[in-house]
């Protein structure tokens, strides 16, 4: 059963209420993230990184890529319904972006998880921190989670 959600506006609920799993998540994933340089480049290469994996996944058969996306699907599933919801929705676009590239999509995914991995990289190295997912694998899915944080916070909708 999934807890309340908490205000958007809010990085933890309030005092007296347990925080959430996906709200501890947030709050240490964002501990490492405050330089404005550092949030910027991970609202960009982050999105990325997940778009190179699927492409690079479907590149060797299409059944990994469902079979990744359906694993995150399930993690985020044990987080929240409404970060469930929005990263099915964009995880039919990835599937949907990979399958129409086509010959160059090795290539193309090869050079766009590079690339994304750098950019992340220069923005700790501006941040002064070490990656989240250094402490705990998990956070590499948490990630998208603060890109969608940001975008829900902006819309003001909870999670």
């Amino acid at each position: 059963m999934q807890d309340k959600p908490m205000d958007p506006a809010q990085a933890l609920p309030d005092e007296g209420v347990p925080p959430r799993r996906v709200d501890r998540l947030l709050a240490h994933y964002e501990t490492s993230h405050r330089h404005p340089v550092n949030e910027a480049i991970h609202m960009v290469a982050i999105p990325v990184i997940m778009l190179s994996i699927v492409g690079l996944l479907y590149a060797a058969h299409p059944a990994l890529a469902y079979g990744f996306v359906a694993a995150c699907l399930v993690y985020y599933l044990r987080l929240s319904l409404p970060f469930l919801a929005a990263m099915a929705g964009v995880s039919v676009l990835m599937l949907v972006l990979v399958g129409l590239v086509g010959g160059q999509r090795l290539a193309l995914c090869t050079a766009l998880f590079v690339g994304g991995w750098i950019a992340q990289f220069v923005g700790h190295q501006i941040e002064g921190r070490k990656p989240s997912f250094f402490k705990d694998i998990q956070y590499l899915w948490v990630g998208p989670l603060f890109v969608l944080s940001r975008l829900f916070r902006r819309l003001g909708l909870a999670w």
